[in-house]
């Protein structure tokens, strides 16, 4: 189920404060954060997150698509390595 539209979009408030100190300093660092579950807003466009996946910090350049998407949706939590049985047959 979708959050309220009345509500508006969620975002951890210290993402903001870091994106905004980002923005106003002039450099385009990697922002790392925890918070898969924040919304992009426009104000992100152009800056980079470092979202955590579980084990490591995956870059995220925020582009005008993303807004409104989770930052949770750009890194990927689970590898997918194939089908074992796939290989096990075709060596047969």
């Amino acid at each position: 189920m979708s959050r309220s539209v009345w509500k508006g979009p969620f975002v951890d408030a210290y993402l903001l404060k870091k994106a905004e100190k980002s923005r106003a300093g002039g450099r385009n660092d990697v922002i790392k954060t925890w918070s898969r579950r924040s919304t992009v807003l426009p104000q992100f466009v152009g800056l980079t997150f470092g979202v955590y996946n579980g084990m490591k910090f995956i870059p995220v350049l925020i582009t005008e698509n993303m807004v409104g998407h989770k930052l949770g949706e750009f890194s990927p939590t689970r590898s997918f390595f194939g089908h074992t049985a796939d290989r096990r047959s075709k060596r047969d």
